[in-house]
């Protein structure tokens, strides 16, 4: 990133950030992972 640009992604006049920042995106990165992963144990569970 080059200092003054903003993070993030652009689309035409659209800015485009992850909510909450990075650490928002990391938080819900995990969050994502491990609902996957007990939910397919579940699954797994009552099959």
């Amino acid at each position: 990133m080059y200092p003054g640009q903003p993070s993030g992604m652009r689309l035409g006049n659209w800015d485009i950030r992850p909510a909450g920042g990075g650490l928002g995106c990391l938080i819900m990165i995990i969050v994502s992972v491990v609902l996957s992963v007990l939910l397919t144990l579940i699954l797994n569970l009552l099959l």
